[in-house]
């Protein structure tokens, strides 16, 4: 081999080498802002951007985060994504005023880098219910050990303050940016996100066993914004109006089979009640709860067939209050109905189910107001003698009619049956007259 051609070829192979470092890294990163409570919706949609980052190999995932809070099981699903995740992910509180509260504190201690603004705060994550008050004693303290034991196990694999990270938990206490980043609760602080990304670039953090350096400068910026699926769930996942959607949709269908033909009850309350069953899918549901609720309806069905003197009623009323304080009451979850909804809405749809139970059986009881049956028991006048056939005029009308007796011209009759459009009448004064 030439000599000459040696330094060729091993120019050549380091920048093959070079070429396929440089094919290799990341193009771009991807952002999501999540300016919401953490809720169902949210944890889908943040599980969604975590992994089509993987899959487009992004360089990273910037969150933007602003939340008071929220649900701890969305909480839990959303730090575990983040833990998980193939690619890194950094958790930015943004802007200036926003808060990382409650919930928030721990999807923000999961991030492989946690960043926030000048102006912002974290801090104050001791659970509570959804109606935000504290918890029986015996719940509360099953809870809270759970959470604090989460916040070291968080605060180990990050190499966070777990004594701070506690007592967020345990005495509700808050932090600035500055007081976070001297405490080591957070990686940074940066004004906004360009400053972010130049902090960023460089970067060396150990991501799933291995050192990975962040190249953030210059690269494509894309942001990854809800579908309508997200946009969905989010609206509908808080437990409260999840409840709601039930009971319109519960509510619809029910008038629709006790007056059917209407429509458009029916085709609200479907799409209600889909809405609600995709909603609750994702929220702490108590079956038993669910089943009393569905056998209120029944009862109140049942009442429209059956001359139950209210007793079917009371008792779907009962079933309705008992379905609607157990549904979302599941062992180790505080998601709990707020009183300001459950109340107004139990006293709302048990009116409507009495009112239309109570319409629907007193139209079957009563008298028909069309057709044959509705002429019985009419006074009518004889046009023509009956002896025993002739005419009366009935309700604007002349018919055929026969008697047991002889009636002449101008007698008034009183109809007692109707038989092949013959009407069956007797004089007024008779024995047996149908009034």
């Amino acid at each position: 081999m030439n000599l000459k051609v040696f330094p060729r070829i091993i120019l050549a192979f380091l920048g093959m080498i070079f070429i396929g470092s440089a094919a290799a890294r990341a193009e771009h990163l991807n952002i999501i802002q999540i300016q919401d409570s953490i809720n169902p919706g949210v944890e889908d949609f943040l599980k969604y951007a975590v992994s089509r980052s993987e899959e487009e190999n992004a360089e990273c995932l910037i969150v933007l985060l602003d939340t008071p809070g929220g649900l701890m099981t969305s909480m839990r699903g959303m730090a575990q994504a983040i833990l998980n995740a193939n690619i890194p992910v950094v958790v930015y509180v943004s802007p200036s005023g926003a808060q990382a509260a409650s919930a928030g504190v721990f999807v923000t201690a999961a991030a492989d880098i946690a960043a926030m603004a000048p102006g912002t705060n974290i801090g104050a994550a001791h659970p509570v219910t959804t109606g935000g008050k504290d918890m029986p004693s015996t719940m509360s303290e099953k809870v809270l050990n759970d959470m604090l034991a989460f916040a070291r196990s968080v605060a180990a694999q990050r190499g966070r303050n777990a004594d701070w990270l506690e007592d967020a938990v345990r005495k509700s206490i808050s932090a600035t940016a500055e007081e976070a980043y001297a405490k080591n609760v957070i990686d940074l602080i940066a004004d906004d996100l360009p400053t972010l990304l130049e902090r960023l670039d460089g970067w060396e953090l150990k991501h799933k066993g291995t050192t990975k350096t962040l190249h953030t400068r210059g690269i494509e910026e894309r942001t990854i914004h809800p579908g309508w699926q997200h946009k969905v769930l989010r609206a509908i996942s808080n437990p409260n109006i999840a409840y709601i959607l039930l009971m319109i949709g519960l509510a619809g269908l029910y008038f629709e089979l006790s007056q059917p033909g209407v429509v458009v009850p029916g085709v609200i309350g479907g799409i209600s009640l889909i809405l609600a069953l995709y909603a609750m899918q994702t929220l702490p549901v108590n079956y038993a709860g669910f089943l009393f609720i569905l056998l209120a309806v029944v009862f109140f069905l049942l009442e429209i067939k059956i001359a139950s003197y209210g007793l079917l009623s009371f008792a779907g009323v009962l079933s309705l209050v008992l379905g609607s304080l157990m549904l979302f009451r599941v062992p180790g979850h505080p998601t709990r109905l707020a009183m300001s909804v459950f109340i107004p809405t139990i006293l709302t749809v048990s009116g409507f189910f009495v009112t239309v139970a109570a319409l629907a059986f007193r139209s079957q009881i009563r008298k028909p107001q069309t057709g044959a049956e509705a002429l019985v028991g009419l006074v009518g006048l004889v046009e023509k003698a009956l002896a025993p056939e002739g005419k009366v005029f009935v309700s604007g009308e002349l018919w055929n009619a026969e008697a047991d007796e002889s009636i002449p011209v101008g007698e008034k009759v009183v109809v007692v049956s109707v038989e092949n459009l013959k009407l069956k009448v007797q004089k007024i004064g008779g024995k047996e007259v149908v009034k």
